[in-house]
């Protein structure tokens, strides 16, 4: 029963630490990440990173990133499309160089110095998807430009690594041109798919007999886009927006919404954010204290300026510009599975992979509070 006393621990400290953020003026997801380092390995060990929290994790962003697809105006994220692409390749470009520049300071090879650009040039937006849900900004036209904007960074981002790992990884090569017909698959039949087979299959099989059909036809085409997407070379976290996105065009949405939302923020959604803080570890790091401070000053600079020149070369103003560069800063979930990857395949050296990791913690645990001061909102309590 040890993995009860986990969630146990989990539900109510995240809970707690939630209001005590929203009492200091903070989004209340920045007290629930600090809570994974505070209990994990880097404080007080009473949490390890096991296959309980890695499964319920998984299955807590899928559904944070399918809540936020179902709340999105589908017309925005098309009017601004344009946008979000200026905003993720300008994402990618200055982190890409910024980390090659700073990999080569520390005398890192080429070859190496090009994957910590990468790394630097990946986003995960779950946690911006849920501070903007907080302030009610995720349909503004600057959330719908960075949901927009991590769609397409997830892309670029998977056929830059593939490149990497065809050229100078230890494992076998990759076929660009595979990778890049995976990707248009996958768009081809989600948009396929959320056209004509998500209206369908919730209206056929909504009228079973059985408890809450509806939400259980909803959560398996969110886990099925989720796996299509990773099948693809995708991140799941697309997937399962883009479910949102499908379901969200149909008459159950707001039913769908209001059952799954509180599953949802009870139990999965907490251990994803705690599970963030779990990868937080000192040790070995001593001797890397100007690396951490230089990569992590660099990581959040290029971002904010490269996704914010990108904004503001297509029509947005200085504060709008500010604010979608914020929430692309964090690197979350998506750049610890490429560092990972990396780590397998030789173009990370071991001795750096848990400074890296660190660097990735910190640009997600600043996204939230960067946010928040550039809306000059007030975000309300859970």
């Amino acid at each position: 029963m040890e993995f009860i006393l986990t969630l146990l621990l989990i539900l109510l400290s995240t809970k707690l630490a939630g209001h005590l953020s929203v009492a200091l003026g903070q989004p209340s997801v920045l007290g629930k990440l600090i809570v994974g380092i505070v209990l994990g390995p880097a404080v007080l060990g009473w949490i390890q990173n096991g296959e309980f929290i890695h499964y319920m994790s998984e299955i807590g962003v899928l559904l944070l990133m399918f809540i936020a697809g179902l709340e999105t105006d589908l017309d925005q994220l098309r009017r601004n499309w344009k946008s979000s692409f200026a905003v993720a390749v300008g994402g990618i470009i200055l982190p890409l160089f910024g980390g090659m520049g700073i990999a080569e300071l520390f005398g890192f090879s080429y070859s190496h110095a090009l994957f910590l650009g990468a790394v630097l040039s990946a986003t995960s937006v779950s946690i911006s998807a849920q501070v903007l849900k907080d302030m009610n900004k995720l349909n503004s036209r600057e959330g719908s430009t960075i949901l927009g904007a991590a769609v397409v960074d997830d892309i670029l981002v998977v056929i830059l690594l593939a490149v990497l790992m065809s050229f100078f990884g230890a494992g076998e090569s990759v076929s660009l041109g595979l990778l890049i017909g995976k990707k248009l698959l996958f768009f081809a039949v989600i948009i396929l798919a959320g056209w004509l087979i998500v209206p369908r299959l919730l209206k056929w099989l909504s009228s079973l007999k059985v408890t809450e059909p509806t939400v259980t036809v909803a959560l398996v085409i969110c886990f099925a886009f989720s796996w299509f997407a990773e099948w693809t070379g995708m991140a799941g976290i697309i997937g399962s927006f883009a479910a949102g996105l499908a379901v969200s065009q149909t008459a159950f949405r707001q039913k769908v919404e209001h059952k799954v939302e509180p599953v949802a923020y009870a139990v999965f959604v907490p251990v994803f954010f705690v599970s963030i803080g779990l990868n937080v570890s000192f040790e070995g790091v001593g001797g890397q204290i100007g690396f951490v401070l230089i990569l992590s000053a660099a990581a959040v600079l290029t971002k904010l300026l490269g996704g914010g020149v990108g904004a503001r070369l297509t029509g947005f103003d200085t504060r709008s510009s500010l604010a979608i560069g914020s929430g692309m800063i964090s690197r979350g979930e998506v750049a610890l599975i490429i560092a990972a990857t990396g780590l397998q395949s030789g173009l990370l050296l071991p001795e750096y992979f848990t400074s890296v990791i660190i660097v990735v913690i910190a640009t997600t645990l600043l996204t939230p509070p960067m946010l928040k001061y550039v809306f000059r909102e007030r975000v309300g309590a859970d």
